[in-house]
């Protein structure tokens, strides 16, 4: 099944929060995920760089890291499939609850304004808490809501057909690192079952905050 973007919160059986974002695409699949200064960024691979021209929505931040009030002692992983990535963790970062963020940034930049009206998806968690946070905003709605983190397990929701952040959406999740997790999502659990990934990106809580690591699918 093609589901398109992909965002997914949860926790390991160790008990360790984590984000995770995956891009599957039909018409867009030269890209790659690359570390930069601010986190994890979604760009084309080289030799298609033009792309963006094409459609100014395939490249982006998808994975940062914020401090603030609502991350306690340690910070807050956002990952989500566009530019509203920089103003959620920003907004974090200046003392909004991550719901207060979600809200804020996905009613103001609204769904992507493409030939599919393609939602904007993103999810957040803090370390060490015990709820992680997802939103989405399509051209019918917005939905912005909490799940209690269960270990061993994942919730995720994508930009089409499961395109709400729902319970049922759920999948077992095991990462001993940051680099498990990116791969996670690409090739683990219910993921394996979902078509067309070309790369993804993750956050995996650790003593200090979080760890990123980035995957690409290699080309076949």
């Amino acid at each position: 099944m093609y589901v398109g973007r992909i965002v997914a919160v949860g926790r390991t059986p160790e008990g360790r929060n984590a984000v995770m974002y995956r891009v599957s695409s039909r018409s867009f699949p030269n890209r790659r995920t690359v570390r930069t200064s601010r986190g994890l960024a979604v760009v084309p691979i080289e030799g298609h760089e033009k792309d963006i021209f094409k459609n100014p929505y395939i490249a982006y931040n998808a994975v940062r890291l914020a401090g603030g009030p609502s991350a306690g002692s340690g910070q807050v992983a956002v990952a989500t499939n566009g530019s509203q990535t920089d103003p959620i963790t920003e907004k974090i970062a200046s003392g909004m609850s991550i719901r207060d963020a979600l809200v804020q940034s996905l009613i103001v930049l609204d769904y992507e304004k493409d030939d599919f009206n393609t939602p904007r998806i993103a999810v957040a968690v803090a370390r060490g808490a015990a709820e992680g946070w997802a939103g989405i905003v399509r051209h019918d709605g917005l939905h912005v809501r909490s799940f209690r983190l269960v270990p061993g397990k994942v919730f995720y929701f994508a930009t089409y057909e499961v395109s709400d952040p729902r319970e049922e959406y759920a999948s077992d999740f095991r990462a001993a690192s940051a680099d498990d997790a990116a791969r996670w999502i690409v090739s683990g659990g219910r993921f394996a079952e979902l078509e067309k990934p070309v790369c993804s990106a993750a956050a995996l809580e650790t003593a200090d905050g979080f760890d990123l690591a980035g995957f690409t699918v290699e080309a076949k």
